[in-house]
């Protein structure tokens, strides 16, 4: 592991040498490379989901890993939007002379090398790597055993094109040992690896967390909330909690807990009962809830489970302030919605929320850097420090202050 990374810290160098259009070119021919490798790719893939259906994976699990050419594309479309993002190095973001006559500039830099911990999604392979080489990072990568071949074979073919443009293989990796203990060797490796993003389950935040010596920017659980309040547009709220739930129940910006305003409870809940039961969503309510209509009982348990499936938690509330109250009790920081016509309950919602992303009137399934406008995403962080929110190119960047003197002494 340490001569590994001894490798990719050495590798970093020469992406300073590189420009702009070097790394733009590159990043085009990465993708064209994933079109030309769709069927090897595919075989690869059809590997790890045959795994999955032996190993029992969720539906929402094998969803996140399965591979076809129209995912392919999105993968090679995704790099060469990547590519054509503004240049994030090199950028002098202030600048001032001292009264001491030392002129200061502020300029973005690299943040080195990059360890990314995920699972699930090969997608992420890809975009990290690319998002990596864009930004001049070198990144290391350890994906979850169930997406070994697919991530492998992704790898293969970004490192190929490195190589046929005279790169090191170095600038994408997959850590050489994936196992816990490998695991457990990178993230106290601070000599040569500069910052870690774990994406994935609670478990994998928290022992990430607790154990590692490198800085990390999490990407935690998604505990998302939509709450009804009394002065929504019902149409509105159906379409947008359903969609909050059902349109990808796997990923981590997926509604898991629907909270209805006590003033609309009776009205409300008997008509999302019908659109959630002609989804197929499993229901769990409070006792309110309950005595409107049937549902499974949710606990305090319930309410804190990021379930990545077709489940929900429903809980009446004592309008905003008992919606308020629920999500700071239970949040993970991530994205939060309110329904509704009223500003005053609108603004009030947004002001009181603590999350990477507090909507109006819309789902939290934007929670995305596509969708936000920043191009692929190397994780959504649930940190307040150094980034939060999609974090796109501009959060692989760190800053370093150049200093010009003239002979000046203190």
């Amino acid at each position: 592991m340490e001569q590994f990374l001894q490798e990719a810290k050495a590798a970093s160098r020469v992406l300073n040498e590189l420009s702009g259009h070097e790394k733009n070119k590159i990043l085009k021919e990465m993708a064209e490379a994933l079109r030309v490798q769709t069927p090897k790719l595919l075989e690869e893939n059809a590997k790890d989901m045959a795994d999955g259906e032996k190993n029992k994976l969720t539906s929402a699990l094998m969803d996140r890993l399965f591979l076809d050419a129209s995912r392919v594309e999105g993968m090679a479309v995704a790099i060469e939007e990547i590519a054509g993002l503004k240049e994030p190095v090199g950028h002098v973001l202030d600048g001032w002379i001292t009264e001491d006559g030392l002129k200061i500039e502020k300029v973005s830099i690299p943040i080195g090398v990059i360890g990314i911990i995920y699972e699930s999604r090969p997608n992420v392979t890809s975009d990290t790597a690319a998002l990596c080489f864009k930004s001049s990072n070198v990144c290391v990568l350890k994906g979850g055993k169930e997406a070994e071949n697919s991530n492998k074979a992704i790898a293969k073919v970004l490192q190929d094109i490195l190589e046929k443009n005279k790169l090191p293989r170095a600038l994408v990796s997959l850590i050489p040992d994936s196992s816990r203990e490998g695991v457990n060797k990178l993230i106290k490796m601070d000599k040569y690896v500069d910052l870690i993003i774990p994406r994935g389950g609670a478990g994998l935040i928290k022992h990430v967390s607790e154990n590692a010596t490198v800085s990390v920017v999490k990407h935690d659980k998604g505990q998302c909330h939509t709450y009804i309040d009394k002065d929504a547009k019902l149409d509105n709220a159906i379409a947008i909690a359903i969609n909050a739930k059902v349109q990808r129940p796997g990923v981590c910006n997926a509604m898991e807990t629907l909270l209805v305003d006590r003033a609309i409870a009776a009205t409300a809940l008997p008509q999302l009962k019908v659109a959630f039961d002609a989804a197929h969503t499993q229901l769990k309510g409070c006792l309110e809830t309950q005595a409107i209509i049937e549902t499974a009982h949710a606990t305090d348990e319930d309410y804190d489970t990021e379930y990545l499936a077709n489940i929900l938690n429903i809980k009446v509330v004592e309008g905003v302030e008992g919606a308020i109250e629920h999500i700071v009790r239970f949040t993970s920081g991530h994205s939060e919605a309110i329904i509704t016509e009223n500003i005053s309950a609108a603004e009030s919602f947004l002001n009181a929320i603590d999350a990477a992303a507090v909507y109006v009137n819309a789902s939290t399934r934007f929670t995305d850097g596509g969708a936000f406008g920043f191009g692929a995403e190397v994780g959504i962080s649930t940190n307040k420090l150094h980034a939060r929110g999609p974090m796109g190119i501009e959060g692989l960047t760190t800053y370093k202050f150049k200093i010009y003197g003239s002979g000046q002494t203190r």
